[in-house]
């Protein structure tokens, strides 16, 4: 087995070379692979996908680091770049398929919904009036909602709405409206948990405290030790498994009522504030997955 795989990222930064070392310690390479550099020839190339430094030899593996954003067309073909590698027996951590339902709020909340996994209830919509007659009920009953774009991370662009707030246009949520209730974990006391599941087993967790009720940490949010306990690890791994990841970063939230709700499921989550506060190394943890997953697809393939 040639011992040279993808890292597909744009930015390589801490976390790839995290990844490269862990693989160089196994005597394996690893490969930064942006998915901008991609493309398809379906003519002259014997894959019919052209990936720079892997012109003549398909990689074992790709792992995904990164997905980079763009217009929807942009956004398409670098997912085709990842289904291409699949069909073509690459195994790719994580593949297309659960990056499309983890970076799709909507597609993410729908598939938690169907697994029965606790999830704040969430409604998307195209038109306005559908979205401010929901409004109007959720506040009749005693419910703020928080209005998040489709696609997005890191806390950026979430709105809470309240009674009287406005809605903005449709054209300033880009043209879909996904609204989500409130989950209040008390006034002053904003926090959540993320939990990292590795090849469906929850390894590690922190809690994450914000100065206001977003508790991202490009919001100002302190990461702090937590203990992963039984309820946080069923949930983080049950919706891991429901999105059909191989590797995520669950965020958890507790209510005033002591429910747990699943709030996200990141298909491409970091671990540097994570590593912070635990001693197993994530990075290793990841790559004794991933290449598990490869001696694996390569069994698979000599019975065939």
């Amino acid at each position: 087995m040639r011992r040279i795989v993808a890292i597909i990222t744009d930015e390589p930064g801490w976390h790839g070379a995290q990844l490269t070392a862990e693989l160089a310690r196994r005597g394996w390479e690893g490969r930064y692979l942006s998915l901008r550099d991609c493309g398809f020839d379906l003519h002259a190339s014997p894959y019919g996908v052209e990936m720079p430094g892997f012109e003549t030899q398909l990689p074992v593996g790709a792992f995904v680091r990164g997905v980079p954003g763009g217009g929807l067309e942009e956004v398409v073909m670098y997912l085709d770049v990842l289904h291409a590698l699949r069909e073509l027996g690459v195994r790719v951590y994580n593949d297309a398929r659960g990056i499309e339902r983890s970076v799709d709020k909507a597609m993410t909340s729908f598939v938690l919904y169907r697994a029965v996994i606790p999830t704040p209830p969430s409604w998307v919509y195209r038109q306005r009036v559908q979205a401010q007659a929901l409004l109007d009920r959720e506040w009749a009953a005693g419910h703020a909602i928080v209005l998040k774009p489709l696609f997005g991370s890191q806390g950026e662009g979430l709105r809470r709405l309240g009674p009287g707030d406005a809605l903005p246009d449709a054209e300033a949520c880009r043209g879909v409206y996904y609204l989500q209730r409130y989950m209040d974990t008390g006034e002053g006391r904003w926090q959540d948990w993320r939990v990292f599941v590795i090849g469906a087993r929850a390894v590690a967790a922190m809690c994450r405290r914000g100065r206001g009720w977003i508790s991202n940490v490009a919001h100002g949010a302190h990461c702090h030790r937590a203990t992963l306990d039984g309820t946080l690890r069923r949930l983080a791994e049950d919706a891991t498994r429901a999105v059909g990841l191989d590797y995520a970063g669950v965020d958890i939230l507790r209510d005033l009522a002591g429910r747990y709700w699943v709030v996200e499921v990141n298909g491409i989550p970091a671990w540097k504030g994570l590593q912070g506060t635990c001693e197993r190394s994530i990075a290793r943890a990841l790559v004794e997955d991933f290449l598990g997953a490869l001696e694996k697809t390569a069994r698979l393939q000599a019975v065939r």
